[in-house]
């Protein structure tokens, strides 16, 4: 497809910096779609080209070493057809082009942002890697999906709009919790949402009284680091675990570290509790909390590493348990969640999972309010739609068991989200009517020693 006369159609791909993001669009439009686009890229600013950038496309085959940074100011007298901003900043403040380019808005995750505190390259390459592969897909629907019309959904696929739509809940989610994280550095408090819970306590001694009241010992409390109990619990999936000296164990949206810490006494010294979190305000908490264990314990078996849990910055067939509390319901791509889930188990790996889950629909009032997804509700789906996305993986012995005494216990305690959510249910109805804490535990399939799978 080109214009009436047969005429590359040329595409811009702007961006802040045109450093990471833009630059990636520019080099995969070039490889893929050489024939019928004629790609630029530029920034309202320039950065300079990104090295990590650089070399994840040299990973995917695609060479753009030979591209430069540059201001959108050196561009504006190229005839321009589509003007594509792929970060908000830019869509926000993209001048005006002479003659007749459309401009699209399709945003994607900053890489260098994600990637901030990473522990290793390696961590932050896996955030490039993501990112560049999203790019991708995205670039492989033009130029159809640019094709005028009169609404953006009209005019991007569906494949695409689900991804942006992804983007926007993992970008608000981000956003909560690292209010979250400030909100307990600065103030000791634990909670979001204007003051409200986030599938827990509003403050320290809540917090305490939570997760004492949903099965953790008192010991363990105690020998928590200061701060990293935020009360952010629905269950407590170590107790679940089975978890033995010497386990590799990962846990899900690690926050400040609560449940690695306890599972990093059990595993020992020969074992490792690693943490994954996409939000570099909680990942910064979480590794101050780190020296205050190793301090307190003699361990060195703890760390934590940034990434989302849909692209988890671990080996296949590396892990002997992974644990999650409150945190899947969160995932715009629960599927996803669950197969990674499954590639990094080795065989005979098993999951335990304290989550939120739904007993029968709940009113669109309340699925729409961010304060409800950030506080694990809108984004919880039912009991059997978790089991089928469990078994779908290819995980096996899936047993879920319904808690909803934790939900009654945050109504009775006026936790604000769950008063707001009675607010919107049938007079009369109980909030552990439509919601329950799940406790969930799974395994992958060992061999057996005829060759099949146990």
């Amino acid at each position: 497809m080109s214009d009436l006369y047969g005429n590359r159609i040329k595409v811009l791909f702007l961006c802040t910096g045109n450093s990471c993001r833009s630059q990636m669009a520019e080099g995969w439009a070039h490889a893929l779609k050489g024939e019928v686009l004629e790609a630029y890229s530029a920034g309202i600013e320039t950065h300079g080209m990104n090295p990590n950038a650089v070399k994840v496309m040299a990973e995917a085959g695609v060479d753009i070493t030979g591209q430069h940074s540059k201001k959108v100011d050196t561009l504006l007298s190229v005839p321009l057809d589509y003007v594509v901003t792929v970060c908000g900043h830019a869509n926000e403040t993209c001048p005006r082009f002479p003659g007749m380019a459309k401009v699209v808005h399709v945003g994607f995750d900053d890489p260098p942002k994600l990637a901030a505190g990473a522990a290793s390259e390696e961590e932050a390459l896996q955030h490039y890697r993501r990112v560049r592969d999203e790019i991708r897909a995205f670039v492989e629907t033009l130029p159809e999906s640019l094709i005028p019309s009169r609404t953006r959904k009209e005019t991007l696929p569906m494949s695409t709009i689900e991804t942006l739509k992804q983007q926007e809940v993992r970008d608000k989610v981000r956003a909560g919790y690292a209010a979250i994280a400030a909100q307990n550095t600065e103030s000791g408090a634990t909670g979001c949402c204007g003051g409200s819970s986030c599938c827990g306590a509003d403050n320290a001694n809540d917090a305490q009284a939570l997760a004492a009241a949903i099965g953790y010992a008192t010991d363990e409390l105690t020998a928590l680091p200061e701060g990293a109990n935020m009360g952010l619990s629905c269950g407590n999936p170590t107790a679940l675990a089975a978890l033995k000296p010497g386990d590799v164990v990962v846990d899900l949206g690690s926050g400040g570290g609560f449940d690695i810490f306890i599972a990093g006494r059990k595993v020992g010294a020969e074992g490792r509790a690693i943490g994954v979190d996409m939000t570099p305000e909680m990942l910064g908490k979480a590794r101050k909390n780190a020296v205050a264990y190793t301090e307190r314990t003699g361990l060195n078996n703890v760390e934590f590493r940034l990434g989302e849990i849909e692209h988890l910055p671990l080996a296949d067939n590396s892990v002997d348990a992974i644990i999650s509390n409150c945190v899947i319901n969160l995932s715009p791509d629960k599927p996803q969640v669950w197969r990674e889930i499954a590639r990094v188990l080795k065989p005979g790996g098993r999951v335990s999972v304290s989550d939120i889950a739904l007993l029968q629909p709940l009113p669109e009032a309340i699925m729409g309010k961010v304060e409800a997804l950030i506080g694990c509700v809108a984004g919880a789906v039912t009991m059997a739609e978790t089991e089928r996305m469990i078994r779908e993986s290819g995980l096996g012995a899936v047993d879920l068991v319904s808690q909803s005494s934790y939900i009654d216990a945050m109504t009775n305690v006026q936790d604000p989200l769950y008063q707001e959510i009675l607010g919107h249910l049938p007079a009369g109805a109980r909030a552990s009517e439509y919601i329950t804490s799940l406790a969930v535990t799974a395994r992958k399939a060992a061999p057996c020693c005829c060759g099949g799978a146990c």
